[in-house]
């Protein structure tokens, strides 16, 4: 069948639907080794200075490295900075402890490829039931019968830091790791690692869950698989990537939190790198070619009936 290309997946006489769940050894004992020194390890081990330590490097490798810098900027491209910058901050995201940069790429855009057609693999639009989207999500992946070509663009492809990056992603917490077993010992060890990396994974799981299956939504996208929700609750501890729904309607705005009153931090620290001069040629929803098929449905109360902030 025919597919509509996006980016970085190339139709090659694809079919989204067509393809069988397997499972995937690495990622499932990876996963379940930090959740189980978690379960275990986590209230053995609690003091008040190890929680601060699970909260701070949560924020730093979620906020700054996945959202940020894996998702809005090596992604999406929707905004610029220097090089250093953009290393530091995939760096950051490669720490979360899902997979390095090529493997975050490649996750991401088979599923957004996936869902931007007319109907895909359960698998991709979360539709099996909550322990079902669990196993697979967290253990598993889609091998489809007839894939997408992945194709990405040569200077990532070939920076020898990323290429590095994802040689080595589960090598990469052993230094933080040791240096937060000498400055904290064994409490601050189990927190800033296994518990951080779990709680991460399990939140990206949970989030990718709902905001693919109900919520407040702002916009719509005419004649595509899967469509994507707001949980404005969760706006603030999942620094806007809750904002899901917005995410969908323009993947390459910087902002997530475009309605009123959409708490994003990932936005206010891409702001803070702009008043410094890190930041520039930032992308906003009315900056951007709208999807086809986009449109506006009625917003809820509690988010607000003006116009996006990004498109005043």
């Amino acid at each position: 069948m025919s597919s509509i290309s996006t980016g970085r997946m190339i139709d090659d006489s694809s079919d989204p639907v067509k393809g069988r769940v397997v499972w995937m050894p690495a990622k499932s004992i990876w996963i379940t080794a930090m959740s189980l020194i978690a379960i275990i390890g986590g209230p053995a081990t609690f003091t008040w200075s190890a929680f601060a330590v699970f909260t701070l490097s949560t924020v730093i490798t979620i906020c700054l490295g996945h959202s940020v810098g894996m998702h809005r900027l090596l992604i999406h491209r929707s905004f610029r900075t220097p090089l250093w910058i953009e290393h530091f901050l995939v760096y950051l995201g490669t720490l979360v402890g899902m997979a390095g940069p090529f493997g975050m790429i490649y996750a991401h855009d088979i599923r957004d490829w996936a869902q931007r057609q007319r109907n895909c693999h359960d698998l991709y639009a979360h539709r099996q039931s909550f322990l079902v989207d669990a196993f697979w999500q967290m253990h598993c992946a889609v091998t489809l019968a007839h894939p997408p070509r992945f194709e990405i663009e040569e200077r990532v492809r070939h920076d020898r830091f990323y290429r590095f990056l994802e040689a080595t992603w589960m090598a990469q917490q052993l230094p933080p790791a040791l240096a937060l077993f000498a400055l904290g010992g064994l409490s601050w060890l189990v927190w800033g690692s296994a518990v951080r990396i779990s709680v991460s994974l399990i939140g990206h799981w949970l989030v990718g869950h709902f905001a693919h299956r109900g919520g407040h939504q702002g916009w719509s996208v005419d004649h595509v698989a899967v469509q994507g929700y707001n949980l404005p609750r969760f706006g603030l501890v999942t620094f806007g990537e809750s904002f899901h729904g917005n995410h969908h309607a323009f993947p390459e705005s910087a902002r997530l939190g475009i309605e009123q009153g959409q708490l994003d931090l990932g936005w206010h620290f891409i702001r803070l790198l702009e008043r410094i001069g890190l930041a520039w040629a930032i992308k906003l929803p009315h900056m951007i070619m709208p999807r086809e098929g986009l449109r506006r449905v009625d917003l809820p109360r509690d988010v607000g009936n003006g116009p996006p902030v990004g498109q005043r």
